[in-house]
């Protein structure tokens, strides 16, 4: 899992206020799908906001955890149904802390 400091996930708090959710972890939990969409989606954007549905068998937390350890990803927050994970790409960084 990739390491950031408070004031770095600060920042990126104030990036994902403005950010759509793309990634939906629904009944089934976290598939193998559903990682490698997150995977493609860290490569692409660096910064997502995924949210948990209601019927999903994890809470926001677990699945930002759960998720994170699968990507490689750093947990940036958790809000009810709603969390953020950042991983920096390492040839074309979009976004520099």
């Amino acid at each position: 899992m990739t390491e950031i400091t408070p004031k770095q996930r600060a920042a990126l708090r104030a990036m994902a206020n403005g950010l759509d959710t793309i990634l939906y972890v629904g009944v089934q939990g976290i598939t193998p799908q559903t990682v490698k969409e997150a995977y493609d989606a860290l490569k692409a954007r660096e910064l997502i906001k995924c949210a948990v549905q209601q019927n999903a068998p994890l809470t926001a937390r677990e699945a930002s955890h759960e998720l994170c350890e699968k990507t490689g990803a750093a947990p940036v927050q958790v809000i009810g149904r709603r969390f953020v994970i950042y991983r920096p790409n390492d040839k074309e960084p979009r976004i520099i802390l």
